[in-house]
């Protein structure tokens, strides 16, 4: 099968949003996590270190899951490719 323009540009979209979400869930997973302890102010009445490693992160991670799963859905349906319209 021959890839046109429109597989190209698809897939160049799709690899830029992967990267840029693994990047936000490298900077949430190591680089926050990494300097938290200088990181000294309250956040909802708690250390902001604490709050980032107990709860920040796994919001984070659920927000990344849901904009991905958005955005390929719109990003399929503006491709055609969508579940329903390959019948």
């Amino acid at each position: 099968m021959q890839l046109t323009a429109k597989h190209h540009e698809y897939w160049r979209r799709n690899l830029r949003i992967a990267s840029i979400l693994l990047a936000i869930w490298f900077v949430v997973t190591f680089v926050v996590a990494y300097f938290a302890r200088s990181l000294t102010f309250n956040f909802f009445g708690w250390p902001f270190s604490f709050w980032m490693a107990a709860q920040g992160a796994l919001v984070i991670y659920l927000l990344l899951i849901i904009y991905y799963a958005r955005y390929m859905n719109k990003l399929d349906e503006e491709f055609g490719v969508a579940e329903g319209d390959l019948e």
